[in-house]
């Protein structure tokens, strides 16, 4: 049997989506629930800020961020849709919650 590594979303996405969940998450948890390095993990976020994705914001010793919903996918394939729809979706299904009408 042939395991496959192939993984459908990206560690930007993934590190987003954690971000969006609890947006206080410290990097270390990202890192060790997400099983990435942290130095790979504070790229990602300050790429994810560099690109416009989100805002760092320090409260004391700890930072919050603040997603940006309203930003594009960055892709012209992906007809107007916004890292908010991506989060909406994703968010509801790792909540138990769906679109489908009952």
């Amino acid at each position: 049997m042939v395991v496959s590594d192939t993984k459908f979303l990206t560690n930007h996405a993934r590190v987003l989506v954690a971000i969006a969940d609890t947006p206080g998450i410290r990097l270390r948890d990202i890192a060790i629930r997400l099983d990435l390095t942290e130095r790979a993990t504070h790229r990602i976020v300050s790429e994810l800020e560099a690109d416009g994705y989100l805002t760092r914001h320090k409260l004391g010793a700890r930072n919050f961020y603040e997603i940006h919903p309203d930003q594009p996918l960055g892709s012209p394939d992906d007809h107007g849709l916004t890292i908010g729809d991506l989060l909406r979706l994703l968010l509801a299904r790792t909540r138990g919650h769906t679109d489908r009408a009952a």
